[in-house]
């Protein structure tokens, strides 16, 4: 069964709001163990479960989602080739 996420987005310049549907299908609900800011970018570690996702954001987009430890977040992953390995 397909999953569609739907985002609300805020444009600054024209204070409007609209409805995004996200193509990606892979999402993973965790919470924000680690953030370290650089010049430009924001490198966020995300918990889900044993496990640890990290991404790379900019800055701008960090600190307009207000992230910070312990917020709960879910990683939308979009990807033409995703490698398994068996345990």
């Amino acid at each position: 069964m397909e999953e569609r996420l739907a985002v609300w987005t805020l444009s600054l310049g024209g204070g409007i709001l609209r409805l995004m549907t996200l193509s990606a299908r892979n999402r993973l609900e965790g919470k924000v163990v680690e953030i370290e800011f650089g010049g430009v970018m924001a490198h966020v570690v995300v918990s889900v479960g044993k496990n640890m996702i990290e991404s790379v954001i900019t800055k701008r987009s960090a600190e307009e989602m207000k992230l910070k430890v312990g917020d709960t977040v879910s990683a939308v992953i979009k990807s033409t080739e995703v490698m398994l390995e068996k345990s």
